[in-house]
């Protein structure tokens, strides 16, 4: 099998004695052996046997596996959310007096551990402007242990060159880290250029229809065993339940994917001739200050369209009053289109210096393109913008 939509599909447990075609739930806490070789064989590693599901469970074997095979990756580990793969795996490999280089661009929760928390334990982060990326080296350090960055960027859907990245990484034995949800493995595999490890957070168009959390990280053996070692004693498992409804959402990840990025493609053209708008950010088209880049990393644009309203503040929350159809949630990567307006909401809180930092100008809308009919997103879109 070689083919994404194939293995997608295909890669199951092994059946059971009651040969299910769909692969069955493992509801379980724990496993049971044949005897007292058999007990301590497992525990010492010497054969593969699922032991406890804090540690391994059939269902977030075949979950870990398929994004394993999606993105490339030699191994995988998945987690309760996406922020509990991203910081275990940076707990996991960084020491005291370790330091980190990173887009400025990250997620907001991602930005907390690095200015909030990792601090703590003297683990120190500088951070680097997307458009300053051709000067990157000059803030890697001695101690530099990790690169890290997103691509596309969230909100402000910045494109980074992964390729660039990944040789900057190898030139300084950087562990180079990349979270790749906004892409998903369908449109994007980071590690086809050079990238350590791959963290996604399968909340978003990994699980699609807004139903369970979840995070996986993928890549090289030797760090995800590391990082399943650290799991293991700190306990930030994926539920079975959650990892069969994911592994089920992969087997349409293709079709749904291609589907997103077709209306978001739709949308953003509407919203760059509309009078209304200022700018708009998509990865696939002409506009976008990295296309050739996007066209050269990604199969398509993704589903994410960022645009600035005329207005500011008022003018977003105008729009957000004026949405009938479309959600107004902080989620992103559903089946229904959704939209934000970070300046009034989740960085309402940051001072305007401190939002253009990290790209959120004040009129600034997020939109999550979803499956509905792309002629009701845009007549949606065309009413709220007036």
């Amino acid at each position: 099998m070689e083919n994404f939509e194939t293995f997608a599909i295909r890669t199951q447990t092994e059946r059971t004695q009651f040969d299910e075609h769909s692969t069955p739930l493992y509801l379980t806490s724990s496993f049971i052996f044949q005897d007292a070789e058999d007990m301590r064989a497992s525990f010492a590693e010497e054969k593969q046997k699922n032991l406890y599901s804090r540690f391994s469970n059939p269902n977030v074997t075949e979950f870990t596996d398929k994004i394993a095979k999606m993105e490339g990756a030699e191994s995988g580990y998945a987690f309760a959310t996406g922020m509990a793969a991203i910081y275990s795996t940076f707990a996991t490999l960084l020491n005291a007096g370790d330091h980190i280089v990173s887009c400025q661009s990250v997620f907001g929760s991602t930005h907390t551990l690095f200015t909030k928390y990792f601090p703590k334990w003297n683990i120190e982060t500088t951070y680097f402007k997307a458009e300053d990326s051709e000067n990157v080296e000059k803030y890697i350090q001695p101690n530099t242990k990790i690169l890290y960055l997103e691509t596309p960027t969230n909100p402000a859907i910045e494109v980074l060159d992964l390729e660039f990245f990944g040789q900057i990484a190898k030139k300084h034995n950087l562990i180079f880290i990349v979270d790749n949800c906004f892409a998903t493995p369908y449109l994007q595999q980071p590690i086809k250029y050079g990238a350590d490890i791959v963290v996604h957070s399968a909340t978003k168009l990994i699980d699609g229809q807004g139903r369970v959390l979840g995070g996986v990280a993928v890549g090289r053996e030797d760090l995800i065993r590391e990082i399943y070692l650290f799991a293991r004693n700190t306990g930030p498992a994926m539920s079975p339940f959650n990892a069969w409804v994911l592994s089920k959402s992969l087997e349409t990840l293709a079709i749904r994917v291609e589907k997103h990025c077709e209306n978001a493609l739709k949308v953003a053209e509407f919203l760059e001739s509309h009078q209304n708008v200022e700018l708009v950010k998509y990865p696939f088209l002409p506009s976008h200050p990295s296309y050739e880049i996007a066209k050269k990393q990604m199969k398509l644009g993704g589903n994410i369209v960022a645009f600035e309203i005329k207005g500011g503040i008022e003018g977003g929350r105008n729009f957000l009053d004026k949405i009938k159809m479309c959600s107004l949630s902080a989620n992103l990567g559903d089946t229904r289109t959704i939209v934000t307006h970070p300046a009034s909401t989740t960085h309402s809180k940051l001072s305007d210096e401190e939002r253009n930092e990290v790209g959120i100008t004040a009129g600034l809308v997020r939109c999550s393109v979803g499956l509905e009919n792309v002629d009701d997103i845009i007549a949606d879109l065309k009413r709220a913008l007036g």
